[in-house]
């Protein structure tokens, strides 16, 4: 199958990849016949926001919906958190803590802004690799890094969070933000994070969550079901794409069950932390 593209977006290291965009087009090898896992099916269920699907539509809803917001994605992450979502991720490189000469994996990385902040960080004296199934969000990416001169130290891979298209042992480093709610099946993309991290590498997730204090939490329900769907509407022209963003939010696990998953892959000293009340978490675990 082949698709329109802008960029290329894999080095020649990463033999193993499956998508390559460049100025002509994108050749997709299916995912599963790469990497020789179980395919999603047609007959098992997911959920997409509020609804169930067939596990086969999730990742195609989930592309339709980063596709229709790419331009207008990070506009609306300053609008829908009044900019805390920077505070977010600026203490996930601060737990991070990365040291230069290793490397990171942003999975889900869209637009740059882990990638960006985590060569900041070390200097330029690192490299980063950015993941993400949806085409759209790598070209906004990738203008980004051409903007701020940092594109020598990216390289950009469209692929599945459930089936890396990336060697064993390859990074130091594997954050995921604002992402992992999306997969369809998340203990499979758990699973990869710890085939693709060397021995004592770290994953980090940075996801919405629950707030503890149910009062709190009601709250805040009222302002992402009735203001984030209209302000969807007024900024990126989409309101759907917005109303199962708030949705998939209530569906993601509550902070303990999450780290539960993560201990279940594999990871060690597993911890959270709540930021704003709890309205996202920080989680960290240790390939050891």
């Amino acid at each position: 199958m082949a698709r329109r593209g802008l960029f290329f977006c894999v080095r020649p290291r990463f033999g193993q990849c499956v998508a390559i965009v460049s100025a002509l087009a994108v050749t997709i090898t299916p995912l599963d016949t790469v990497r020789g896992r179980t395919s999603v099916t047609e007959t098992s269920e997911t959920h997409f926001g509020f609804k169930t699907v067939p596990e086969a539509e999730k990742a195609g809803r989930v592309h339709g919906v980063f596709t229709s917001v790419a331009s207008k994605y990070d506009v609306m992450n300053d609008a829908m958190s009044l900019g805390i979502h920077r505070l977010w991720k600026d203490a996930m490189l601060d737990w991070l803590a990365p040291r230069p000469g290793t490397a990171l994996l942003d999975v889900a990385g869209g637009t740059g802004d882990i990638a960006f902040r985590y060569l900041d960080r070390v200097k330029g004296n690192g490299r980063a690799t950015v993941l993400d199934m949806t085409e759209s969000m790598l070209v906004e990416g990738r203008k980004r890094a051409e903007a701020a001169r940092l594109s020598s130290k990216l390289d950009w891979i469209t692929g599945d969070a459930m089936a890396l298209p990336i060697p064993d042992n390859s990074f130091d480093a594997y954050t995921i933000s604002f992402g992992i709610r999306n997969v369809t099946r998340i203990e499979d993309a758990i699973s990869e994070a710890y085939r693709v991290l060397r021995p004592g590498g770290r994953f980090l997730v940075l996801e919405f969550s629950q707030i503890p204090v149910p009062g709190m939490q009601k709250l805040y329900d009222l302002y992402s079901f009735n203001v984030i769907p209209r302000m969807g509407k007024a900024i990126a022209g989409d309101a759907d794409s917005y109303q199962y963003l708030v949705e998939s939010i209530r569906r993601f696990p509550p902070q303990d069950a999450f780290a539960g998953m993560i201990r279940a892959g594999g990871f060690e000293q597993v911890k959270y932390r709540n930021l704003t009340l709890g309205v996202a978490a920080l989680h960290s675990g240790w390939k050891l």
